[in-house]
């Protein structure tokens, strides 16, 4: 008789792969020593990614009005303080700069016409005046008569008015000559402002200028980011501010370079929250009070100048150690 065959045991549970448990305990020891570093990074960093690299910005602005001639900047163009960005038409700017150096050339000539006449008035005064003091002596002696004394006297009188009255008008010719060369600075200064100039190093940032376009006075038409500091503006909520103070080591890093970790320090803590400095304030005594955290703008400052190209409006995290 052949014997049946051993029966299997449907009802039991499959082996365990100890391999499962152990991945089990590597994930779980990795989330813990995560979670742990978490933590402890908490006691010692205030972290906020409401923050952003901010640099100084310089309008490019006209001074006069004026069809724009010439653009010679370029979009995202380095350029040096001084340097030419726009030219104006600056005809009718230079029409008014000769005819304002033809206004005092004129001006000259009646000052120096009114110091010729006090020339002539000064000189007949002194002989008016010598012809009174001998009438005079005349009269005593009764050479002349008394009407003629009183002729020689007027004709004295009348030269030193006449003497005066020069000496006004040269006063006045003098002031001219002063107004006139105000205006004619005035004009060289409007036609200088023709040649539009960059206010500092920098990179052209935005233009907002084409040729043949009319600018006013004013207008921004160009911007620039100065190349030479960039810092961050980190705004932490006010809770996070406990333990802040200036000088405090930060860690920066950059979404647009991830990875990368920039070194640098907290420079200041504004002095007021940035709703504070909106359009439309808060008024907590309104009746309509809600409370919410409210963020304060925070200066942190690179302690070593960046060798990446940052460029100001770039996210960034922010780690300030406060212990």
């Amino acid at each position: 008789m052949e014997e049946a065959p051993a029966s299997t045991t449907s009802g039991s549970k499959p082996p365990v792969n100890p391999m499962r448990y152990l991945f089990l305990g590597v994930l779980l020891a990795i989330g813990l020593a995560f979670g742990g570093m978490k933590l402890y990074h908490s006691f010692l960093y205030e972290v906020t990614d409401n923050a952003q690299i901010e640099g100084d910005i310089y309008p490019v602005i006209s001074r006069v009005p004026g069809k724009v001639a010439e653009v010679t900047a370029e979009d995202n163009q380095k350029v040096t303080a001084g340097e030419t960005l726009i030219r104006l038409d600056s005809l009718d700017f230079v029409v008014r700069r000769d005819a304002a150096i033809a206004a005092l050339e004129s001006a000259k000539a009646s000052a120096g016409a009114a110091r010729a006449a006090i020339t002539a008035a000064e000189a007949n005064e002194r002989k008016l005046k010598a012809d009174l003091r001998r009438s005079r002596n005349l009269q005593e002696q009764d050479v002349i008569s008394k009407a003629e004394l009183d002729a020689v006297t007027a004709g004295a009188t009348g030269s030193s008015a006449e003497h005066a009255g020069a000496s006004g008008q040269y006063r006045a010719a003098l002031a001219l000559v002063k107004v006139r060369e105000a205006e004619l600075h005035s004009a060289r200064l409007q036609l200088s402002y023709t040649s539009i100039t960059a206010p500092a190093d920098g990179h052209v940032a935005r233009k907002n200028v084409q040729p043949g376009q009319f600018v006013q006075p004013g207008q921004w038409l160009i911007g620039l980011v100065g190349s030479d500091e960039l810092w961050v503006v980190a705004n932490f909520k006010e809770t996070q501010l406990t333990k802040m103070q200036r000088g405090q080591m930060v860690e920066i890093r950059v979404d647009a370079f991830p990875g990368e970790v920039f070194e640098g320090k907290l420079a200041s803590i504004s002095s007021g929250t940035g709703s504070k400095f909106s359009l439309l304030p808060p008024d907590n005594a309104s009746g309509n009070f809600v409370k919410v955290a409210q963020r304060v703008p925070v200066k942190i400052v690179f302690t070593e100048k960046p060798e990446k190209p940052l460029a100001a409006g770039m996210s960034v995290v922010v780690d300030v150690r406060v212990n």
